[in-house]
């Protein structure tokens, strides 16, 4: 994609959404933590409906810590994987304790050492808690980044490193966010909706999908 039609694509979605935010419920960076690790293979929606409860109690590394695997697992038991993700969670609380006296850092490397963080996890620590400008590829935007032409790669590491590169000011900060809700809500991975886009005319997707053909209506009686 030409840098033109970069800055042009972005400038439509920030027009559509100013101010786009994670679709994740929290109440603080350590509550991110575990909501960002949690929703791994997982939705926001079945998160969310999971941790509601969950947050209101705990909210603090020492506090999860005290609650422990088996008050843990009756709040997340809905979420897939949650065995592994319960001990995952109980463990990064402690290392926090133990390393960062509770408070959860604003460094990569430090996010990355932490149970059940990795790679696109600390992205959106970094991005959502501290505003860092950080491209936090997830299957949305990896699909996104390869279908348009904005950031194309084999993995989503790849995509993330072209998107670091291809992406100017002002759009930085949020453009992560953009990329995952215009995925999640328009370009489908089943079933692409380029009628309704507004960006298709810059997308190197082909051919178009085509709006669906509408039912005729009942006859009245």
């Amino acid at each position: 994609m030409k840098k033109a039609d970069v800055v042009d694509f972005y400038a439509r979605l920030a027009e559509a959404d100013p101010h786009p935010e994670t679709e994740l419920e929290f109440v603080n960076p350590f509550t991110l933590v575990v909501a960002v690790a949690l929703s791994a293979q997982s939705t926001d929606i079945g998160v969310n409906k999971a941790t509601r409860a969950l947050f209101r109690e705990v909210d603090t590394p020492e506090k999860m810590i005290a609650l422990g695997l088996d008050g843990l697992k009756p709040f997340i038991r809905t979420i897939g994987l949650y065995n592994t993700k319960a001990k995952n969670v109980i463990a990064l609380s402690q290392m926090l304790v133990d390393d960062h006296d509770g408070v959860v850092p604003d460094d990569r490397a430090a996010l990355e050492r932490l149970p059940g963080v990795g790679r696109k996890t600390a992205n959106v620590v970094l991005n959502v808690a501290f505003g860092a400008e950080t491209f936090a590829v997830d299957t949305h935007i990896f699909r996104v980044g390869n279908r348009t032409g904005l950031a194309r790669g084999k993995t989503p590491l790849a995509v993330e490193l072209k998107l670091d590169k291809a992406t100017p000011q002002p759009f930085r900060l949020h453009a992560h966010h953009w990329l995952i809700l215009h995925g999640r809500y328009v370009c489908k991975a089943r079933t692409p909706e380029c009628w309704r886009c507004i960006v298709a005319d810059l997308c190197a997707y082909k051919p178009k999908t085509p709006e669906p053909a509408r039912k005729p209506a009942a006859p009245a009686r």
